[in-house]
């Protein structure tokens, strides 16, 4: 009985020093969102469209409300999954709670992957290695389109606080 004690002390000491590196690890989580919102993991992003005269100047906005602590930095990139080409549509920037990323709609139609990224750490950013990645593919079919950036900006604001609300289902 007494040999058995230590045997297992040193077994399960043995584990725990196993398995601390994978404790310790914080893990990338990579998310679809499908709908023109999305919250959950510490952030919230609410899509809209901005109208210009023409297609050229027609703007999709992105607005990104993340917890400082937990995502410190955020960015963007847009990708083809055809051509392996990406493009940088926000640069690692700090997040003091939200942030927007503008694009030219067309740019969507060259770059249909979308990836907000969201970074625990300056490093992290340095090293491209995102804590949570949302990602969307394409514009999403549900998202509004206004005439005004005022109307665009009340609109992001309310999807934003609606999304984000106790009990609301994420789409």
């Amino acid at each position: 009985m007494t040999f058995r004690t230590p045997l297992l002390l040193a077994c399960l000491a043995l584990a725990t020093i196993a398995a601390a590196p994978s404790l310790a690890a914080d893990p990338q989580r990579e998310i679809h969102g499908m709908a023109d919102a999305y919250a959950g993991d510490g952030a919230a992003v609410a899509w809209a469209v901005l109208r210009g005269a023409d297609e050229v100047g027609t703007v999709v906005v992105v607005r990104i409300v993340a917890d400082p602590d937990l995502y410190p930095i955020v960015g963007a990139t847009g990708s083809n999954p055809f051509s392996q080409r990406t493009q940088s549509l926000l640069p690692a920037t700090p997040n003091a709670g939200s942030v927007e990323l503008r694009a030219a709609r067309a740019q969507f139609a060259d770059f249909p992957r979308t990836e907000l990224r969201f970074y625990a750490t300056a490093a992290a950013a340095q090293a491209e290695t995102p804590r949570l990645i949302v990602y969307f593919l394409g514009v999403p079919d549900t998202t509004p389109e206004f005439a005004t950036e005022a109307n665009l900006a009340a609109y992001l604001t309310d999807r934003i606080a609606r999304i984000r609300a106790p009990g609301a289902k994420a789409p």
